[in-house]
């Protein structure tokens, strides 16, 4: 950036994760109030605590349906849309999955084989009852679980971009825990667009593969290194098939959504995870609204088209395709 332009950046650790705001103006009031508003949203949606309204839908589950507020209705209504596309590979039910591995927190395990099969019954989302006249939400079986883990930080860094324009900011980052949404770019003439690192696989922390550059868009990526854990020499990740109940297997590491709206890009980073390379540059190439930069484990940096980002490649260890 040039000499004249000066950016502010505030943080704070909220939903487990650290989150970055940078400003080209000096606001402390301005930085609370987000942090502020992110707060609030998560106290609505996370399934990290024992009371918020997805908790309590999950602790009426098989007994009665449960009136949720309609922000959380509406989320919670796209996540299931979502969920139940052929193949989907995102699932907004896969909560006992999840919880019974444990990956990332303390007391992961390869869970026996009998008790991943005895919980995929209770992952399935057709099953989830929306009602929305009475903006309830009913889970018919015991021990089914809603969570949103996999769409709220897009959702909230939509909320806190939003809330940024109705203050009258232009230019700015937010950053929460690797979901980055921007508003404008810099207002630095020589380097107007906003430089987002891709990570560098299983490396140190500030290793990158190479930079997207975008103005005005959200930057999302999931990866197989992000949570995981190792038991005889075999690697467990964190992005679960809900058809076996296992860590997906397949050719990619990572894959980052570059898209408007963070909110599509925590979808479709977990739909194209599915996909796979081949079957979602077929996809990408009929939604232009979304792209996309798949890294596979043989070392291929794959853009499906450059319109709304730049992409330059940093480490000469991967090679783009």
């Amino acid at each position: 950036m040039s000499s004249d332009t000066h950016v502010y950046s505030y943080s704070a650790v909220l939903m487990g994760s650290p989150i970055l705001l940078k400003l080209f103006d000096h606001n402390e009031a301005l930085a609370g109030a987000v942090f502020r508003v992110i707060k609030q949203q998560e106290i609505l949606l996370t399934v990290n605590r024992p009371q918020s309204e997805v908790m309590s839908v999950n602790h009426a589950a098989g007994v009665e349906p449960v009136v949720v507020s309609q922000p959380v209705f509406d989320l919670i209504a796209r996540a299931r849309a979502v969920s139940v596309l052929p193949e989907s590979l995102f699932n907004v039910t896969i909560g006992p999955l999840v919880k019974r591995w444990k990956i990332g927190f303390h007391g992961d395990s390869v869970p026996p084989a009998e008790e991943l099969q005895a919980l995929l019954p209770l992952t399935n989302p057709q099953q989830v009852i929306l009602d929305p006249a009475a903006r309830s939400v009913f889970l018919p079986q015991r021990g089914m679980e809603i969570d949103l883990g996999a769409i709220a930080k897009g959702y909230i860094a939509d909320r806190v971009r939003d809330f940024l324009r109705q203050q009258g900011v232009e230019h700015a980052l937010i950053n929460l825990g690797g979901n980055v949404q921007t508003l404008g770019g810099t207002p630095d003439s020589e380097a107007p667009g906003w430089g987002i690192g891709l990570k560098k696989p299983f490396g140190a922390p500030e290793e990158l593969i190479g930079v997207i550059t975008v103005s005005g868009k959200s930057v999302v990526t999931s990866g197989v290194y992000e949570r995981y854990f190792e038991l005889a020499g075999k690697r467990y990740h964190h992005i679960l098939d809900p058809a076996s109940g296992y860590p997906l297997d397949n050719e990619l590491l990572s894959v980052t959504v570059i898209s408007e709206d963070s909110i599509d890009g925590d979808i479709y980073t977990t739909l194209l995870y599915g996909m796979g390379v081949k079957k979602g540059l077929d996809y990408l190439a009929n939604t232009p609204e979304i792209e996309a930069v798949f890294v596979t484990r043989d070392r291929q940096v794959i853009c499906s088209s450059q319109r709304q980002f730049s992409f330059t490649l940093l480490d000469a260890d991967f090679h783009a395709v």
